[in-house]
């Protein structure tokens, strides 16, 4: 059977993953809430917290939680395109899309493109939130939070897919929240790690996440600068790749699985 060029189907499936996530605010609004929620909690509780030593030269405290709150809004929605995925392969629609010209590889990246479309507008829309709220960020650092949130939505939103296709089963993706919510609060998202001791400042230094959030907030109270962009980017793409590399072996396992 010959198959259609990558990019159609692509496009055509990233269209229809986010239709299928509009068509369901329970999947993103409460992602984009949560974090705003959780921002006007720490601030109210913490917001003198920018005086402890650890902090460094941190002015505002609602400032230092952006960026984890834009992660945070990404990570919580990253597994929504798996879930649907999942849907298909539960419902039969996956084995009809084999059946069609669309090549398998499409049905991942079109999921995954969902997700970082989806990415990139929670990520403009909790930034103007925190932004009319009083967070002083430059313009020029927009693009780079917004680049750090799809990079982790790709990279969480991969492993979720190869989740999908080992397991065919919607809640066992759906278990990869808890995970990613843990893994979140044990980095440096919503306390610097010169401020942590102990066996939780061991996990936290080692956490990828912590390496993706110190840069891309350093960015933001700081303004541009080269080397914390390219740190950033670095690990991004690292996560980025590594995560698709996880979901290509698990698409190969799952089309031998059907074959």
């Amino acid at each position: 059977m010959r198959r259609d060029p990558v990019e159609l189907p692509v496009v055509a499936l990233s269209v229809r993953s986010l239709k299928a996530t509009a068509r369901q605010p329970q999947n993103w609004l409460p992602s984009t809430i949560f974090p705003l929620v959780l921002a006007a909690v720490y601030t109210a509780q913490f917001g003198d917290a920018v005086n402890l030593e650890g902090f460094g030269d941190v002015d505002s405290f609602l400032e230092f939680l952006l960026p984890a709150s834009v992660l945070q809004g990404v990570t919580f929605a990253a597994t929504n395109g798996a879930s649907d995925l999942a849907i298909d392969l539960e419902d039969g629609f996956f084995e009809r899309l084999l059946a069609s010209p669309v090549r398998p590889v499409s049905i991942l990246i079109g999921r995954l493109a969902g997700s970082a479309v989806l990415a990139v507008l929670q990520a403009l829309v909790l930034m103007g939130v925190f932004v009319a709220f009083g967070a002083d960020i430059s313009a020029a650092v927009v693009p780079a939070v917004a680049a750090a949130a799809v990079m982790l939505a790709l990279s969480i939103g991969a492993i979720a897919s190869a989740l999908a296709f080992w397991t065919g089963n919607q809640e066992s993706v759906q278990s990869l929240f808890p995970v990613t919510f843990i893994g979140l609060f044990i980095s440096s998202a919503f306390f610097p790690t010169e401020a942590m001791s102990g066996w939780y400042r061991w996990l936290a230094e080692r956490n990828p996440v912590t390496f993706l959030i110190d840069p891309t907030r350093r960015l933001v109270l700081d303004g541009m600068d080269g080397s914390d962009l390219a740190m950033m980017l670095g690990v991004g793409l690292a996560m980025t790749a590594a995560g698709i590399g996880v979901a290509l072996a698990a698409l190969r396992y799952r089309l031998r699985e059907t074959s």
